[in-house]
């Protein structure tokens, strides 16, 4: 199996912007986010389903998400987050965590072509990077 984009960025060869990392999960921020405050989170081993993880590579996976969840609500200040475990895009096992205020705001396609916005990705990693 070839490395993944994730397994790039979880060896360092892919820059992030990472907001939390342990020994087993890492959470970064989306290049092409829904909403502000759009984060990925994913095991650092590599499968390319969340329901193909070991029983504790599961756990500390939504262990981190939890966790990141609550980070985001209490920083950004929003009611909401979704979380989304949509598997098609990079065959690595992740969960999108996006923060809204109305189910309307779930709506919004970002452009994937577009160059991402570093310095504001920057910016918001910086308030939820858990220190």
């Amino acid at each position: 199996m070839h490395d993944s984009i994730f397994t790039k960025i979880i060896k360092g060869d892919i820059p992030s912007h990472k907001i939390y990392e342990d020994d087993k999960t890492l959470a970064f921020m989306d290049i092409h986010p829904v909403n502000e405050g759009h984060v990925l989170v994913i095991p650092k081993t590599q499968v390319e389903f969340v329901w193909e993880l070991p029983g504790d590579d599961y756990s500390a996976l939504m262990t981190t998400v939890q966790k990141i969840m609550r980070r985001q609500k209490e920083v950004l200040g929003c009611p909401y987050v979704s979380m989304r475990t949509i598997g098609v895009d990079v065959p690595h096992a992740h969960v999108h965590l996006i923060p809204f205020t109305s189910v309307s705001d779930l709506n919004n396609a970002p452009d994937m072509s577009a160059d991402p916005d570093h310095a504001t990705l920057a910016t918001i990693a910086e308030k939820l990077r858990f220190s």
